[in-house]
């Protein structure tokens, strides 16, 4: 039954709704990911019934994951996939197999039988490349090493549950036979559409996007629309649609044109994105989910401890900081919408029934909320788990080191952190005027490729309190921070003084208030850029 005239009306109420709903959850500190999900509960048919346009939420939802894809890959150059590219693919299929296997070891114990056993042991594997994505984007961590490996093993994960999904559909269609010609079929067709792309990115794109830059409008269009059309092609080809997009976004990575794309798609990414969120949560029917709480518990604590485990295991033998693992471990501690799609998928075979069913949607809502806030408060709960995470790095983590990194003599008078424009025009001013400067990245891409002048930088994150024990700070007379992050300020200044260090720090800021608290934190210098800028400005102005 319809609640309102018509389904624009639906719509507009639902927006209100999320608008409401989420102004109280800003306020009461929580993740708008976890309030938009409660929005989708609340107006779902288990609670007031408000949802019947399930087919234009669902339409508006699958736009937003193609955007978030796209964009994802615009970001994404080739270059960087071949980088990082060992350590996804052991992660990703490590911790595959991990999970699997020892879900399905406690599916049996709790009396499964072997075949819904299976179905929730392969559900728990994978993790939501959407919610991570957005979750990083929102943190500003995309850019950093353990974001760049955590998007590499999701990859991986979304190729394996592509396998999994035609081997499955094949296996109910007539067995074997039919599931060899499957995977036959997919490395046939998946390098028929590589190769299409490569050729048309190579040939067409360069001049058709020259022309179609001549008009902002009409160059986002264009994006959109190529993000469509091979989001299609992906899903008629029996791949996925979040696969043709984010195949879409790689192909435009490496033009000129990708930060003006990505700029533009952000605002519209995000509003599309709602609908993704309401709809999972109005999916849920809380009725048949009561039932199945202990075992979800059990599954729940099993994800959310165990996969961030596997994933600091395969990354300290790899030879990454205990770091670097434990916040890229995070991101997999969670399962993922396409684990809904293949319980959808048993139930319509006839593998598994309503009950399992409901347990992995029980097990999905319990672990996107807690991982929600285990990703936003990482950096906090890495500081109190740290003195116990030492067993998961190497003695050496040479990953992580940079050769080269100290000036000429082997002494800094400055270490300065952040190579974004602002740091690199910093550290150049520096060392025109003669100082021996340090320049610290957690930007892998920047790390490898030095700064403007072709000067070392080395990585590091400046919230990484073991890494700041690492640096030369004896003869080091400043330590300056670019990052305009408060938190990210805070934390240095706090482990720069609880280790001694005498000399003075100047941090960034984004306006005048908050560089009066960062000063009674302990900062000696706060520089905010547009100020500053806005005051060299007008100086220059009244000396002409």
């Amino acid at each position: 039954m319809n609640v309102f005239p018509d389904i624009f009306t639906e719509i507009a109420v639902l927006l209100l709704l999320a608008a409401a709903v989420g102004a109280i959850g800003i306020r009461l500190r929580q993740p708008l990911i976890v309030a938009f999900i409660a929005v989708g509960i609340l107006a779902g048919p288990s609670v007031l019934g408000w949802v019947s346009a399930n087919d234009e939420i669902d339409l508006l939802a699958k736009f937003g994951i193609t955007l978030l894809l796209f964009v994802v890959g615009l970001k994404l150059d080739l270059h960087i996939i071949r980088t990082m590219g060992p350590v996804a693919l052991a992660t990703g299929l490590g911790q595959v197999i991990f999970t699997s296997v020892m879900g399905y070891l406690i599916a049996l114990v709790m009396g499964m039988t072997p075949i819904a056993a299976l179905y929730v042991a392969v559900a728990l594997t994978f993790s939501s490349t959407i919610i991570i994505v957005k979750l990083l984007s929102d943190k500003r961590e995309v850019d950093t090493l353990h974001g760049r490996i955590a998007l590499g093993f999701l990859i991986v994960q979304d190729l394996v549950v592509v396998l999994v999904m035609i081997g499955l559909n094949a296996l109910g269609a007539a067995g074997e036979t039919s599931l060899s010609y499957a995977a036959l079929a997919v490395l046939v067709k998946g390098g028929a559409f590589i190769l299409v792309v490569v050729l048309i990115t190579h040939y067409i794109l360069p001049r058709l996007l020259h022309l179609l830059s001549h008009s902002q409008e009409l160059l986002v269009l264009f994006g959109i629309a190529w993000a469509v059309s091979l989001a299609i092609l992906g899903d008629t080809l029996g791949f996925s649609k979040e696969v043709g997009a984010f195949v879409a976004g790689v192909s435009l990575a490496s033009t000129p044109y990708r930060d003006a794309l990505g700029a533009r798609l952000v605002s519209l990414r995000d509003f599309l994105l709602l609908f993704f969120f309401i709809d999972l949560g109005a999916r849920l029917d809380l009725g048949l989910l009561g039932a199945q709480l202990a075992e979800s518990l059990v599954f729940s604590l099993f994800v959310l401890i165990g996969n961030p485990l596997i994933v600091m295991i395969i990354m300290g033998a790899l030879g990454y900081r205990k770091r670097t693992g434990f916040l890229a471990g995070l991101t997999v501690a969670q399962i993922s919408e396409f684990s809904l799609i293949l319980g959808a998928l048993g139930l319509s075979l006839g593998h598994i029934n309503a009950e399992t069913m409901g347990l992995i949607t029980l097990v999905g809502l319990i672990t996107i909320s807690a991982s929600t806030y285990m990703i936003l408060f990482s950096h906090p709960l890495y500081e109190r788990l740290a003195p116990w995470l030492t067993i998961f790095e190497r003695k050496h983590p040479h990953r992580e080191a940079g050769p080269g990194v100290m000036p000429e003599d082997g002494v800094a008078e400055i270490v300065l952190f952040g190579m974004g424009r602002y740091g690199s025009g910093i550290a150049q001013a520096l060392r025109e005027r003669g100082c021996r400067v340090l320049s610290v990245d957690y930007n892998p891409e920047l790390v490898r490729s030095g700064d403007p002048m072709g000067h070392p930088v080395r990585y590091g994150d400046a919230e990484d309190p073991e890494f700041i024990t690492s640096l030369p700070l004896a003869h080091v007379q400043w330590v300056v921070s670019t990052a305009p992050e408060r938190h990210v300020n805070q934390t240095l200044i706090h482990t720069l003084r609880s280790l001694g260090y005498t000399g003075r720090i100047a941090v960034t800021a984004h306006g005048f208030d908050e560089a009066a608290r960062l000063e009674q934190e302990g900062a000696d210098l706060v520089m905010v850029p547009y100020a500053d800028a806005a005051c060299e400005a007008a100086n220059r102005l009244l000396l002409e």
